[in-house]
């Protein structure tokens, strides 16, 4: 990243120091911290005409800054939570422990890096990937109660954590934030896909989302970042905090 502008930071002590200069990962990570309490947030980016893939994928939509709150957003979260598909098409890895934060994490009571947990049906996964085994911490799976025996075999098999998180086959949005919860995760962080966060939504669990806007244009027929059914009355939030960096937006909205 070579410069953040931030145009709206009501959160800034000192206006004048959030001029034409580059953040550094300290204040990146000052600015988006958690609150108090269990904070379910998403970190997603659109372009212009609403696409959040290119071909499948986020990464043709993104940016070298984009990439750097996406590294810090995970920096600071106990969990990043990831639907099945989206693990399978942007070929999901492990979290790392990253030094520049590693004392940050210590001091809030984390681990070196974040879990992964992912959010899987069928549990039809790749066990041989290094998301299930090579991570630093034991990937997580959320899935319903009626889960097929054997592929909630083959996960544990593989060293994940098999979380039930609904009655039947698949998850209760608000049912995997409270488990994730007990689990002492109260920092959530989803990445999608859009499936996921539209569910999140629709549940009303959703208490901010960190979108980036690509000043980019697609067309054809990409998802949106939130898909699935619409709700009932649109859910309104509020704008926190937004920053810039050659044409990309770095918004942040909380729930109002």
């Amino acid at each position: 990243m070579r410069r953040l502008f931030p145009v709206i930071d009501p959160t800034a002590e000192d206006e004048a120091a959030g001029g034409d200069r580059e953040w550094g990962l300290g204040e990146l990570a000052a600015a988006y911290a958690y609150p108090e309490g269990v904070w379910l947030r998403a970190n997603m980016v659109s372009t212009l005409d609403g696409a959040a893939q290119h071909d499948g994928r986020s990464q043709p939509i993104s940016s070298a800054a984009d990439m750097r709150i996406f590294g810090t957003l995970r920096a600071l979260a106990d969990v990043v939570i990831a639907g099945a598909e989206t693990v399978r098409q942007e070929g999901y890895r492990p979290a790392r422990a990253r030094a520049e934060f590693a004392e940050l994490r210590q001091a809030a009571g984390q681990g070196p890096a974040p879990v992964i947990a992912v959010v899987s049906a069928s549990l039809e996964l790749d066990f041989d990937l290094p998301l299930f085994t090579s991570p630093l911490v034991p990937t997580l799976i959320l899935t319903g109660a009626a889960a097929a025996p054997d592929r909630v075999a083959a996960a544990e098999r593989a060293g994940a954590r098999v979380v039930v998180a609904g009655d039947g086959v698949g998850v209760d949005p608000a049912r995997a934030v409270r488990a994730l919860a007990d689990l002492g995760h109260t920092r959530l962080l989803t990445e999608g896909g859009p499936r996921l966060l539209g569910q999140f939504v629709a549940a009303g669990v959703l208490d901010e989302l960190c979108l980036t806007v690509s000043p980019m244009l697609t067309a054809g027929d990409a998802q949106r970042i939130a898909g699935g059914p619409s709700v009932e009355v649109p859910r309104q939030y509020a704008l926190a905090s937004l920053l810039e960096e050659e044409g990309f937006l770095f918004s942040r909205y909380r729930r109002d």
